[in-house]
Formats: C-alpha cells, sequence, structure tokens
C-alpha cells in the first residue's frame, strides 16, 4: 500500500506543480484584468485535497476488497462532482461579470485531475 501511495505521489505533485504555475502565469499576465472569485490556491487546494482523498480510499478498498475498486472510483468520482458543486454555488449565486472564465479556471484543472485519477484508478484496478 505505501508503495501504491509514493509512485502516485511522485507523479501527483510535479503534475500539480506544474498545473499550478501554469495557471498562475496565465492568470496574472494574461488575464490580469479579470476579477476571479476564488483564487488559484483554493481552486488548487480543492482539487489536490479531492484527488488525494479518492485515491488513498481507492487504495484501502483496493487493499481490503479488490473487486469493488471501480466502485470506489466511481462514488468518489461522484462525491467529487458534487463537493464541486457546492464549491462553485456561492459564485453561481453571485452576479458576478466574469461567471464563464471563473468557471473555466475551475473546470480545466478539475478535467486533467479526473483525467489523472483515472488513469491511476485503472493501472490499481489493474495491478495484481
Amino acid at each position: 500500500m505505501t508503495q501504491k501511495l509514493l509512485d502516485f505521489l511522485k507523479i501527483f505533485i510535479p503534475f500539480s506543480i506544474v498545473l499550478f504555475v501554469i495557471q498562475y502565469l496565465v492568470v496574472n499576465f494574461l488575464l490580469k484584468d479579470i476579477v476571479f472569485y476564488y483564487s488559484i490556491w483554493t481552486i488548487y487546494s480543492f482539487h489536490i485535497l479531492a484527488t488525494s482523498i479518492i485515491f488513498i480510499v481507492m487504495v484501502l478498498i483496493h487493499k481490503n476488497f479488490r473487486d469493488n475498486t471501480g466502485f470506489a472510483f466511481m462514488g468518489g468520482s461522484l462525491l467529487k462532482m458534487l463537493a464541486a458543486v457546492l464549491f462553485l454555488l456561492p459564485m453561481l449565486l453571485k452576479n458576478q461579470e466574469f461567471r464563464f472564465i471563473n468557471l473555466l479556471s475551475f473546470f480545466i484543472p478539475y478535467f486533467l485531475y479526473l483525467i489523472f485519477e483515472t488513469i491511476y484508478a485503472v493501472r490499481l484496478i489493474n495491478s495484481k
């Protein structure tokens, strides 16, 4: 279990840092006139925390109930979607000028993290 988490972290940490730096540069240099509801730190804190929790739960379930790992991934993804809606709800309810760009600043990393989670979930399910 520890080895699977270490292998995950070896890729997850650089992946998160690269995504954060890219979004930070885009927001601060290309989109500096736009007011964002959530800071980049807040968005990435959400994504990193959610992805970490989902992967840890998947590894624990894979260790104890190998046949249910896929269900754990799907359930975690569903809960992550619900958490994303609840996370974005204050911004959506507020009448804000740049709502679409704010949504993109959240959902582009969301889908990249989802692809990352999916790749590691498939690797975990296919491991012996």
